[in-house]
């Protein structure tokens, strides 16, 4: 698998160490979470603003209300998108050098508005990144919906990842504490079945209980 792109907004300038260049890593990042952060600049001021993705081997997708003004830029304005997962808190010797365990993407580009095929296609891949098996379970969206709907595609060409794993750094701090990682990890509980329904939770949703998110 070919290697980031390696660009004035991706080198990797301070912390060069917990930089990654293969994109196979990219793709780690993306596959663990379906939450990011979508930067943008809206009237001239900075907004971010929180959405769920998918992906393929080329583009992320979001998706939005038609009235969102986060999503109305499907010109030529560029936007940043970042994923983060939280792995654990670093408990060093000294406060100065507490910090945390982590993976980060920073994606770059030019949104492309989808329409069409097109647009059903990246629904159907944002879909089932969030929750696999609900694209051929639950009713897919009709025209009307469809219309209602902004698809963005951004393109996966000029990206930067990060990771930091393992203990502290500090162990030659004189100063005889307790020193460690508090680890954190985000697991999907049993399903609360809505009271309206009289269906037995499906078997793609009821397997997804009880693992682990990222």
């Amino acid at each position: 698998m070919s290697d980031l792109s390696s660009t004035e907004r991706t080198r990797h300038r301070r912390l060069r160490e917990q930089g990654r260049t293969n994109r196979a890593e990219l793709f780690d990042v993306l596959k663990a979470g379906f939450v990011c952060h979508l930067g943008v600049i809206v009237d001239g001021a900075p907004m971010v603003v929180p959405t769920v993705y998918g992906f393929d081997s080329e583009n992320l997708y979001i998706h939005g209300s038609v009235a969102s003004r986060s999503l109305a830029t499907g010109g030529p304005t560029p936007m940043c998108v970042t994923v983060t997962h939280v792995d654990g808190l670093l408990l060093s010797r000294s406060v100065f050098e507490h910090g945390v365990n982590y993976r980060s993407a920073m994606i770059y580009g030019v949104p492309r508005a989808l329409e069409d095929e097109e647009k059903l296609e990246a629904l159907r891949i944002l879909t089932e990144h969030t929750a696999p098996g609900q694209w051929d379970y639950a009713r897919r969206p009709n025209r009307k919906e469809l219309a209602a709907t902004t698809i963005l595609a951004v393109s996966l060409e000029e990206a930067s990842v990060k990771v930091r794993q393992g203990p502290p750094d500090d162990a030659d701090d004189p100063h005889d504490v307790w020193a460690g990682v508090l680890p954190l990890a985000a697991t999907w509980q049993p399903p609360v079945t809505d009271p309206a329904t009289s269906h037995e939770v499906p078997e793609h949703v009821r397997l997804r209980a009880g693992t682990r998110l990222g």
